[in-house]
Parts: structure tokens; C-alpha cells; sequence
């Protein structure tokens, strides 16, 4: 019996998506996304806004950017990936197409489609390509996972009600309640 072949997808392909169809690319993988809830559009808006606000008061070199924005992870054409938000503080991997690298810290919001992506195959890529801080924000289950890389690899959780402090931005607290009222 023969085996089937898997296509394997490029960002190429990715460009010749229709108009307003979105995805990401994963080692080669084609991985659709589906619209955004208006809670998921309204914990973006507010996290971006939130650090955003905290990175111009406090005079730092980092740039923050919603979704779609293009991370190119690897230095290969099999993997690309639009975070919910991507702070970026070293400048030179910025260019006019994304951020060609890692971002330091990523926060992705989760949706029923996404969860086993967010919590499973997106934390170990972020993981290995260098992320050094990376928040999983769950409506459904109202809490935060977040990870920080460069101290450990153990997750820890937050209830929405809790104060959350940045590992990679010590004085950064956000509450993640707050923004849903």
C-alpha cells in the first residue's frame, strides 16, 4: 500500500490565500483560522492597549503589535504565524513585512478552534525559536498560563481576578477582569 503525500506549504502560499481568509503555517502545515469572537477582539485590544501604554510610559525600546501581524519564526519558508500580540524590543528583526524572528513576548487569546494549537504546538515553537515570555489568555476557562521561557519552562496559571506581573516587565501587573468589564 502506498503511502499519501502531505503537500508540504510555504509562505508562499500563504500570500495566495483569498482576500480576508487567514492562516498560519506551521512546519509546513496549512492551519486555518476562523473569526475572532468579539470577547477575543475586545482582551486584544485591551492587552494592546494596556502594554502598549506601559512600554511609552516607561520610555522602552520595544514595539507592540495585534494580529494580523506576520512572525517569521525560523529562517525556512515552512512556518509562519499571526500571535494576538507580539511585543517585539529588538528592533532590527522589524521590516515591512513582520518580524523576521522572535518576538520576546506573545500573548495568544484562545478560541475553541485554537486551543489545542495555543496551549500545545504553539507554546513548544515559541519555546524553541526563542520567545521569552509567552501568556495564553482563556476566556472559556478564565485564567492565564503563562510561560517564561528563560526562567523555566513550568507554566504558571492566574485566575482572570488576579493581578498578573510580567516575568520579562517586573513593574507590568495587569488584571485581566478589569479589561472585560
Amino acid at each position: 500500500m502506498a503511502l499519501q503525500h502531505e503537500e508540504i506549504y510555504t509562505i508562499e502560499h500563504i500570500y495566495t490565500l483569498p482576500e480576508g481568509q487567514r492562516a498560519e503555517l506551521i512546519n509546513g502545515q496549512m492551519h486555518m483560522m476562523a473569526p475572532p469572537t468579539r470577547v477575543h477582539q475586545k482582551l486584544i485590544s485591551e492587552l494592546t492597549q494596556h502594554i502598549g501604554r506601559y512600554i511609552k510610559t516607561k520610555g522602552r525600546k520595544c514595539e507592540i503589535y495585534p494580529a494580523p501581524f506576520a512572525v517569521f519564526l525560523n529562517a525556512d519558508e515552512e512556518t509562519y504565524v499571526e500571535p494576538d500580540i507580539s511585543v517585539i524590543c529588538d528592533k532590527s528583526k522589524l521590516n515591512d513585512h513582520g518580524c523576521a524572528g522572535a518576538p520576546d513576548f506573545v500573548i495568544e487569546v484562545v478560541s475553541p478552534s485554537s486551543r489545542r494549537m495555543d496551549y500545545s504546538t504553539k507554546m513548544t515553537l515559541y519555546l524553541n525559536s526563542g520567545v521569552r515570555e509567552y501568556w495564553i489568555v482563556d476566556p472559556e476557562k478564565k485564567r492565564t498560563t503563562i510561560y517564561c521561557f528563560e526562567e523555566d519552562a513550568a507554566p504558571v496559571i492566574f485566575p482572570f481576578d488576579d493581578k498578573i506581573t510580567s516575568g520579562i516587565y517586573e513593574d507590568l501587573t495587569v488584571c485581566i477582569a478589569e479589561m472585560l468589564n
